[in-house]
């Protein structure tokens, strides 16, 4: 076990009660003000992305100090926890590194990440087979590392009296790429609800919440209507619905809870009465097949060459628990955190996944699959 890690734990419980309220509205508010991801009609991945530190190369020299640089992009479902975690490394440890934190999706995410562009990848699912041969093919090999639990949210305009709840089949129904240009409206899902237009709001292309989305309720990764509200942006996708009545949309639990004044989450039924997502249904089993891991994936050669990432993911997960209830993510068992860790002090090569999309995954099933990994 390393000296920092030990250090860390001695210090862990003070640290867990000195995380910033401050910093979480920071994510959000930064997001909204340097965000340039364009609302698109259609699955059309953004160009530019949010910022936590520098865009520096990944090494710079200061004076005579040398001054690392380290690079995550990825899911923007996992950017406010890992930018959590760098400001709060950054506040302990604040001439260690320099941090570039950006989101370009998961998909997007892993083209940088299997091009060696980044050191660490956020990842709202987990890496699939083409992935995988891609960081094969260029030589990058790579740790993964659950940090939280999401419970994807379908949510309406705070208006919206009728829509309470919808089974996942008629989600199916909606989102399936037949629906394109045939249910526009809302009598369409259900005859006793309002004849009047129900636009969409979703996942772009380049995010693993489209992949997940797509493949729990469609029951194929990547099918889906394109004409609706696309973007990698989950903030961008809330902005558009809360001033929307007419809309539907989906994107991580955690920014329904942000905005959850100006939003109103649909209860899912998948055959034994809805349920509404919350952390207890997540970590009762119940809410299926929305509730999904969130990972990161590190770069080994870059934990060999960078000491600072490999405190910094060190403390990640030691500290994962507080970030994620004080972004809004559901909290992992401790004894996940623990072989996560383990795994990165191995520097523990691979997936536990196995390149395959899989959904209905419970909080006993990742620890199961972890413990075997």
């Amino acid at each position: 076990m390393s000296t920092f890690i030990q250090k860390s734990i001695q210090n862990q419980n003070q640290i867990q009660h000195q995380v910033h309220q401050p910093i979480r509205q920071s994510v959000y508010s930064g997001m909204v003000a340097l965000s340039v991801l364009a609302l698109t009609v259609g699955c059309s991945a953004p160009t530019s992305t949010t910022q936590t530190g520098s865009q520096s190369p990944q090494t710079e020299t200061t004076g005579t100090v040398e001054q690392v640089t380290i690079v995550a992009d990825g899911s923007s479902t996992v950017y406010p926890l890992t930018d959590e975690a760098v400001q709060e490394y950054q506040f302990e440890n604040r001439e260690t590194a320099e941090f570039s934190v950006t989101f370009s999706g998961t998909t997007g995410g892993f083209r940088k990440f299997c091009a060696g562009e980044t050191d660490i990848s956020n990842a709202s699912r987990p890496i699939n087979s083409s992935e995988i041969e891609a960081c094969r093919s260029a030589g990058v090999n790579y740790v993964e590392l659950p940090v939280a639990y999401d419970a994807l949210t379908v949510a309406v305009h705070p208006t919206n009296t009728w829509a309470e709840s919808m089974t996942v089949a008629e989600l199916k129904r909606l989102w399936e790429p037949a629906a394109e240009g045939t249910i526009t409206n809302w009598n369409q899902i259900r005859p006793d609800w309002p004849n009047q237009p129900i636009n969409l709001y979703g996942a772009g292309s380049d995010s693993g919440t489209f992949d997940y989305f797509t493949e729990a309720i469609v029951g194929e990764s990547r099918a889906s209507r394109s004409d609706y509200t696309a973007s990698e942006d989950d903030e961008a996708l809330v902005r558009g619905l809360r001033s929307d009545p007419n809309g539907l949309g989906y994107f991580g639990y955690a920014y329904y809870e942000e905005n959850q004044r100006l939003l109103k989450p649909v209860a899912i039924d998948n055959g034994n009465g809805p349920v509404l997502p919350s952390s207890e249904t997540v970590v009762a089993g119940d809410y299926q097949p929305l509730a999904r891991p969130l990972f990161i994936y590190v770069n080994t050669d870059a934990l060999q060459n960078k000491p600072e990432l490999r405190e910094f993911v060190e403390f990640y997960l030691l500290n994962a628990e507080t970030f994620a209830k004080a972004i809004g993510y559901v909290p992992l068992p401790d004894e996940v955190y623990t072989i996560a860790l383990d795994h990165l002090q191995q520097n523990k090569v691979g997936t536990a996944f196995g390149g395959v999309a899989e959904t209905n995954l419970k909080l006993e099933d990742l620890l199961q699959r972890e413990k075997t990994y």
